[in-house]
Formats: structure tokens, sequence, C-alpha cells
């Protein structure tokens, strides 16, 4: 179990014990998660206490609880693309004819190791795969499609250039925390 138990959660019928924990975890995990993942991410574990209302321990701990559950996956820092030299964003359509489960590990592995996909999913609807790449320019988009249509067999690759990022973020909406 995550969270201490209480006497009174102790008490519970079991059904009672796990809504009692649950909702004492999702008081203060929801706001910890809410204050990592935000614009408060660089805040100490002392004013992330402050915040959830813990001192610098406890909050430490919990922080830790919820990466070891994998609620908080990586602490990363945001990199601005093009002062990297990553100028253009390309989304990339993919349809395949083959939908096997072998056909798909292999193209999952290839595209998995390809360092120019920022973001990789298979989609519901007209388009089976979705990648989000970032590059330094034209020349290299063109290396890197040659390497995605020889590394599996592909019905289809479509490519959206990003004319401008009108917006982005990482911080996901927290769903507000509910006590029945």
């Amino acid at each position: 179990m995550l969270a201490k138990e209480t006497y009174a959660a102790r008490r519970l019928p079991d059904i009672g014990r796990r809504r009692y924990m649950a909702m004492q975890l999702a008081r203060c995990e929801s706001a910890i998660a809410g204050c990592k993942e935000s614009v408060y991410a660089s805040l100490s574990v002392a004013e992330i206490g402050d915040r959830v209302g813990l001192s610098s321990t406890p909050c430490w701990k919990r922080i830790q609880r919820l990466e070891a559950a994998g609620v908080i996956l990586k602490r990363v820092a945001l990199v601005d693309q093009n002062k990297i030299g990553l100028g253009l964003s390309v989304f990339v359509s993919v349809e395949s004819a083959d939908h096997s489960d072998a056909w798909l590990k292999r193209f999952a592995a290839a595209v998995s190791a390809m360092p120019e996909v920022m973001e990789f999913y298979r989609m519901a609807g007209d388009v089976d795969y979705m990648l989000r790449v970032v590059i330094p320019d034209m020349q290299s988009y063109d290396v890197f499609y040659k390497k995605l249509i020889h590394a599996v067999p592909l019905k289809n690759v479509t490519s959206h250039f990003a004319m401008e990022k009108i917006k982005s973020i990482t911080a996901l909406p927290m769903p507000p925390v509910t006590v029945d």
C-alpha cells in the first residue's frame, strides 16, 4: 500500500479501507504530481511541501512513491529545439499493408531506434501510425525518410511540415480530486 494506514482506515471494511486510502493518496499525490509536472517542476521539495501541506521529508517520500509507482516518469529539462539546430518539426503519417505482430515488432523496433523520432503512436482511423520528428533541415529529413521507408515495407508515408509552433506544453491537465 502506498500510504501509511491510519487507525480509522484499519477499522473500515475492505472496500471502505481501499476507498479511504485512495482518497488520502489522491489528495496529496495529485497535488504533488501537479507541482512536479507544471511550471513548478523546478521547485525544491520544501517548496512543493509548502504547497501541498507537508514538511520536506514526507513530501520527498511521496515524490519517491510517485516515481516508484510510475506516476512521475522522469525528471527532465526541456530544451529549445531551435537553439540546438533542430528547427524542423515534421508529423509523419504511416500506413501499412501488413498488420501482423511480427511486422509491428520490426517497425516499432526500427522507429524506436531513430533518435529523430520524438513521439510514436499507433492510431485509429485512416492512418496507422503517427510520428513526430525533429530534424535540422530538409536534407536531414530526406535522409530520415529514406531510412524509414527502407526499415520495413510501408503502404504510404505522408509528411506534414510544421510552419509555426503555436502551443506546446508538457504538463498534463490534472483532474480534480473528488471526495465522495
